[in-house]
């Protein structure tokens, strides 16, 4: 019974999600207007908007115009409840589940928005990092001094890329919204699996880079959304970091 409360709602949640990344880069109110078709901007009634089940039902076209729905909006209404359940079955109901809860609906937005606009909102950013921030204070997993620490080892390390490529190229290769990014990733999840993020979010977006060049003919000055690859880090550091992290670290041991 508490799964399908989840996935119930996990999938309303989602939709939510989806109104606030098609309409936050947008500069559109997440409150009105009611939900739209982004192509004939028709609105939908409400036995058109159910979660999942409406994208099923209309084959992926808008029922009006016939143009295709994006396939984001399933996605993000499915990756939602499966990220809930998977965090309830981590830490169950408790303060930290809540806030795991409104950290991984903010790496959602983030990476989608990002993976769209190429733009990383700082009404998700900042205030994400001052509510961890001031979390820490009651986070069974981080004190306050570690929460800093991962705010200017996160913030820290992607200004200094930043700076050092902007000095030698003159141009940004690196945006300040990632940077705000892991500043808000390393105020709830402290230095070490801030770390931990940059680390697989890095070799995940060479990967893909990688690939690219030398199978879609993409050169190095090809622009990557990092924070796509930023936001699964995070949460895999959240979900798994630390035995992650032992387990690397054990290997160094019995050597």
């Amino acid at each position: 019974m508490v799964l399908i409360i989840i996935i119930l709602f996990g999938l309303i949640w989602g939709s939510f999600l989806n109104v606030i990344i098609y309409r936050l880069p947008r500069n559109i109110s997440i409150v009105k207007p009611a939900s739209f078709c982004p192509s004939c901007k028709h609105k939908i009634p409400f036995y058109y908007n159910i979660p999942l089940i409406s994208f099923i039902i209309l084959k992926g076209k808008c029922k009006y115009c016939g143009n295709k729905i994006s396939f984001m909006y399933p996605l993000v209404e499915l990756l939602t409840p499966i990220s809930i359940i998977l965090l309830y079955f981590k830490y169950s109901f408790t303060t930290f589940f809540l806030f795991s809860f409104i950290f991984t609906s903010a790496l959602i937005v983030l990476a989608f928005i990002d993976y769209y606009h190429q733009i990383l909102p700082n009404e998700i950013t900042i205030p994400g990092s001052l509510l961890f921030l001031g979390y820490s204070f009651l986070n069974p997993y981080i004190d306050f001094t570690n929460s800093l620490l991962g705010m200017a080892f996160g913030g820290g390390i992607l200004f200094l890329i930043y700076w050092i490529y902007l000095r030698i190229k003159k141009i940004e290769g690196l945006g300040l919204g990632d940077v705000k990014m892991m500043i808000m990733v390393g105020s709830f999840l402290g230095w070490l699996k801030t770390l931990f993020t940059l680390l697989i979010g890095t070799f995940a977006a060479a990967s893909v880079g990688i690939f690219l060049i030398i199978f879609k003919g993409k050169d190095l000055k090809y622009s990557l959304p990092f924070g796509t690859f930023l936001s699964p880090s995070a949460f895999i550091a959240l979900m798994w970091g630390s035995e992650i992290i032992k387990t690397y670290l054990n290997l160094f041991k019995k050597n």
